[in-house]
């Protein structure tokens, strides 16, 4: 039985899901194969390969292995990126459009030239992948619920794009990370729309401010509302829990609503490692969130009624052996800015998803437990990422810091990560202090919340310690 039919048929009344960051399917789960000889990953490390150099029959071979344990530093993974991994050529405006005409199978013959560019020996990096033993709670997952083998990113490009098709089902023209776009707000429906329309619950859990607020706040201008559609609303904070004071308690008293996001830790922290997935990050850390979740999940009254999907946005650069499917239609018709003029006629590359569920297998308690893959600490001084520097001008845009001069790039210049996660803890602190005192001034449910700016431009100075900052603004939450 499907798992549509499962939800037709009314036994699936919560879906919880937790969208991992940039890493693909062969590069997670292609050795899984191992386990369950249906799933099309990878038998052995001479089945698949990549030349270093697409335009030279006699370049070096690199193979796909599996020796993937801690990863560092960031593969490539922009729409540009991407093209060359998946088509085995640079892309060039005057020789061809983003979408090649007449390539219905992708050779996905470029990452390891591609990879070799950004840096001299991250071609192995992007061809490995990860042992089952290496990620113990997938490999256990694996062996009994349901891998998705045919999960592609919705758009070849990068974050952003993608976590907006999650929430959207549209990335509204946005083939690339443009903040600038995010912040002067985007105009299509989310899926938090549609489940508050048709009267069914959601939930947002986070451990760090989440960017599901980020993205989903739309059409916002400082003095303008544009439309009605925005998480902002002040009737929505009440559907954003933090994870550790409030999930295993809603899953232990069955109080878990009817749509459930996960949004985990960005940032990478000594005291609290990031545990996204995201390279540089250690995956053991994205294991134990992983496993966390499902175990409060499987002891929840709520399991018989649960699917807990997990995917990832985007492949980061790593290989997949898969071609990306092309001539797929566009949601809305909206064509990308030039360069690329993409028009969202192909998805991206292959990622990770596993759909576990008591009515897929009888499933079972406890997970193993994950070893730790990285060998040194948290890099708490080293620069932001891209995806963090997003977070960290988005979240400018909670305590009004994006109308200011400062903004976007002076904001987070010579920014380590330590001082980025503490600006967007204090930036998300500040719109929650804004959403109470909207509250105590009267304001109705439908009042958007917006932060008018401050003289203080950064907010990231004070007395209290970093880790009582980090927690300060529990006492905003509503469980």
């Amino acid at each position: 039985m499907s798992v549509a039919d499962l939800v037709q048929l009314g036994r699936i009344k919560t879906v919880v899901v937790l969208v991992q960051e940039n890493r693909s399917f062969d590069h997670m789960l292609g050795w899984m194969k191992s386990i369950n000889p249906a799933i099309d990953g990878v038998s052995n490390d001479r089945e698949h390969y990549n030349p270093l150099s697409t335009a030279d029959p006699n370049s070096r071979r690199v193979y796909f292995g599996d020796q993937s344990e801690y990863v560092d530093p960031d593969p490539g993974h922009s729409i540009q990126a991407i093209y060359e991994q998946i088509y085995g050529v640079p892309f060039s405006a005057e020789a061809s459009p983003i979408t090649p005409p007449g390539v219905v199978h992708p050779p996905m013959n470029g990452f390891a030239q591609q990879a070799e560019k950004e840096k001299p020996g991250m071609s192995s990096t992007v061809m490995n992948g990860f042992r089952p033993a290496a990620v113990p709670v997938y490999e256990s997952l694996v062996r009994e619920f349901a891998v998705c083998d045919r999960w592609f990113a919705s758009v070849p490009a990068s974050t952003q794009p993608n976590r907006l098709y999650v929430h959207s089902a549209t990335s509204q023209g946005l083939s690339s990370n443009d903040t600038k776009k995010l912040v002067e707000g985007l105009r299509q429906r989310t899926i938090f729309d549609s489940l508050d329309e048709s009267g069914f619950s959601f939930g947002i859990y986070y451990q760090y401010p989440p960017s599901t607020l980020f993205y989903s706040f739309l059409s916002i201008t400082l003095d303008v509302h544009h439309g009605d559609r925005n998480l902002r609303k002040l009737k929505y904070v009440g559907n954003f829990h933090q994870f550790d004071v409030a999930f295993k308690d809603h899953c232990k008293k069955g109080k878990l609503p009817n749509y459930v996001v996960i949004e985990q830790r960005y940032f990478d922290l000594k005291i609290l490692p990031g545990n996204d997935d995201h390279p540089s990050h250690d995956v053991s850390q994205g294991q134990k969130l992983v496993k966390e979740i499902y175990e409060a999940l499987r002891s929840s009254p709520q399991w018989n009624e649960i699917l807990f999907v997990i995917t990832y946005d985007e492949h980061g650069g790593f290989f997949d052996h898969v071609p990306t499917p092309v001539g797929v239609p566009s949601p809305d018709d909206i064509a990308g800015p030039e360069p690329f003029y993409f028009k969202f006629d192909r998805l991206g590359v292959r990622v990770p998803a596993l759909f576990i569920s008591p009515w897929i297998e009888a499933g079972t308690e406890t997970l193993p437990e994950p070893k730790k893959l990285r060998p040194t600490g948290a890099a708490e001084t080293a620069k932001l990422s891209e995806f963090q520097t997003e977070l960290v001008q988005l979240g400018a845009s909670l305590n009004g810091d994006h109308a200011k001069d400062i903004y976007p790039r002076r904001l987070v210049e010579n920014m380590t990560v330590a001082e980025g996660a503490r600006y967007v803890q204090n930036a998300f602190k500040t719109f929650l202090e804004e959403c109470e005192r909207c509250r105590k001034n009267g304001d109705d449910g439908s009042h958007v919340v917006v932060v008018n700016p401050t003289k203080d431009a950064l907010g990231t100075k004070g007395n209290r310690s970093f880790v009582e900052k980090m927690f300060s603004c529990l006492r905003c939450n509503q469980s």
